[in-house]
Formats: C-alpha cells, structure tokens, sequence
C-alpha cells in the first residue's frame, strides 16, 4: 500500500536508491516494560555474494551499539532484499522467510508483517536522495513497542 505527502521520489528501482553504506540512529520505546533506548551504528546494502546471487540481490548487514534500559553492548542484524520486476523490493529475513514488501519509487509505503498473534507494520519515508526513516509499529498480545529509525547515506571523509 502507498501512503504519500512529502517524500522525494527517488528516480529508479527501490534498490538503486539504497545500494551503499548508510548510518543508522534508531529510538526504541517499549510500551509493555516502559524502557527506552537507541541504537547507534552502521550499515551496507551490498551484492548478497554468500548465496551466488540473483541478478541484483543485496544483502543488508548493520553493526552498532545498542542502549537500552540498563544494557548497553554491541548489535547487528542481516536482511536479504531481492528486486521485483516492478523496481520494489522482497525483503527477506537472512535465512531466506519472506518478511515483507517494499516500494519506494514514490517516496512512501506502508506494509505489514504478521508473527504469531503480533503484527509488525512499518512506514517508510524518503527524505530525499541520502536520507528516510523506517517507523515500526508492533502489536499484540507478545509485543507492544515502536522502533522508528533514521538512515543518512554515507558519503564518505
């Protein structure tokens, strides 16, 4: 589903505009327990080279320090993003499950992914040609917190 207002519209395929080194700032706020915290770090959309990749696959890697409530230590996660024919994108988790779609040819979406009984819903904005945010939802009777994070492109010394 599009939802749209003011985001730039990148010129091409989803994955076009987010091939590169990005740094991340992300806010947590879990509902269920009241903590806070934040996540400060880095990431890559990179050729996926461990599976002999499909045309224009990439692999998403970040790596960074997560605060939160009274734990602070290092964090990472891997995403699979496989192009579609259309120039959106199947985002899968790195072991391959599908998890969700995403279109930013015109500079908004919104999808959902279920889990169990939980529902993860996501909105995604572009700012313009090196920033957007992610803002995650979570619901249910497992989960009730938001994540919203902050993507900058990483334009180098």
């Amino acid at each position: 589903m599009t939802v749209c207002g003011q985001c730039w519209q990148p010129p091409g395929p989803t994955l076009d505009f987010l091939r590169g080194s990005w740094r991340v700032d992300r806010l947590l706020a879990d509902f269920r327990s009241g903590q806070r915290g934040t996540f400060a770090g880095t990431a890559a959309f990179s050729p996926w080279i461990d599976r002999g990749p499909a045309e224009g696959e990439l692999e998403y890697h970040e790596q960074g320090e997560l605060r939160f409530g009274a734990h602070l230590g290092p964090a990472s996660r891997s995403l699979l993003y496989r192009p579609a024919p259309d120039g959106s994108a199947e985002v899968l988790f790195a072991d391959g499950r599908p998890f969700y779609r995403l279109d930013l040819r015109s500079g908004c979406w919104q999808a959902e992914h279920p889990c169990n009984r939980d529902l993860y819903a996501v909105t995604v904005r572009v700012l313009g040609p090196d920033r957007y945010t992610e803002h995650w939802r979570t619901s249910g009777p497992g989960k009730d917190y938001e994540i919203t994070t902050t993507m900058t492109l990483d334009q180098g010394p």
